[in-house]
């Protein structure tokens, strides 16, 4: 075999092996099934998550409506190349509920699940495509308004944070859904350490916080993410959501167990986890 041959033919074979994850990990979440292990070889780079990523996005049958930006933690940055990571929200997972309206959210049984407290950002013109490169001003130009929100962290795999940032990649961010509550009045005008933000879970105070405990506020998040899904080819569109980051914690939730998410005068967010059910297809 000559050694272009063999390049062909170890492409086919990582193709293939990323594939079958991303097969694998596709067919958990629709079947609200768990999965006892990675299934595959750890990806070893964010490029290599990113591309099971992309092939599960692929496989979905649903249409992505946002996105979610997550940390990486501090130890791994310099290894990874970067200080957050990103995964695809789809349009059968977003919520908007009504004042007082508890969200039901549903875990998967033996899988991860989580909520998060949020603030989140509501495009409002499309991105260029091929900008890969925005500043904080130029991402908040495209931004129709700030909303409270919750993330709903959710995997078929257990120990997902536990395998590190490029796993949480490759499994769409570990994201499973998002709330969108009220928007936030006068937000461009409001320092992000006086947007307040605490959650409770089976009446318990799990974390308290402000947009000012993401690093660097929301508004960098956003600047990473427009040029990141640029690069990817999936440039923002007006109308998608964006989640900024964890702002009290990434707090484990089990099916049966409510929370409520306060943001002080700006609302608050009523979830009840649930088990998961499989999709109707």
């Amino acid at each position: 075999m000559t050694a272009k041959a063999k390049a062909s033919t170890d492409r086919d074979a990582t193709v293939a092996a990323r594939t079958e994850v991303a097969r694998r990990f596709v067919e958990a979440r629709l079947a609200a099934r768990s999965l006892p292990g990675y299934p595959g070889a750890v990806p070893a780079t964010l490029a290599e998550g990113y591309a099971i990523q992309e092939l599960a996005i692929g496989l979905y049958p649903d249409t992505i409506v946002g996105w979610k930006v997550g940390r990486i933690p501090l130890p791994l940055q310099a290894q990874l190349g970067d200080e957050r990571l990103a995964g695809p929200t789809f349009r059968q997972f977003l919520r908007t509920p009504a004042t007082g309206e508890t969200v039901a959210l549903g875990a998967i049984p033996g899988g991860f699940a989580a909520v998060e407290a949020e603030f989140v950002y509501r495009i409002g013109k499309d991105a260029p495509e091929g900008k890969t490169d925005w500043t904080v001003a130029e991402a908040l130009d495209v931004v129709a308004a700030l909303h409270i929100g919750v993330e709903f962290a959710g995997s078929p795999l257990k120990t997902i944070n536990d395998l590190g940032s490029t796993v949480v990649a490759s499994d769409f961010g570990n994201n499973a859904a998002l709330v969108v509550g009220p928007e936030i009045a006068g937000w461009r005008e409001r320092a992000d350490e006086t947007l307040p933000c605490e959650t409770w879970i089976e009446g318990a105070l799990v974390g308290v916080g402000t947009a000012a405990s993401v690093p660097g506020g929301p508004a960098p998040a956003l600047a990473f993410l427009l040029g990141h899904c640029a690069a990817r080819g999936r440039p923002l569109k007006a109308g998608m959501y964006v989640t900024t980051g964890a702002a009290t914690g990434i707090h484990e939730i089990n099916a049966g167990q409510r929370a409520r998410i306060s943001f002080g005068e700006h609302g608050e967010i009523f979830c009840a986890a649930e088990d998961a059910r499989p999709a109707v297809r």
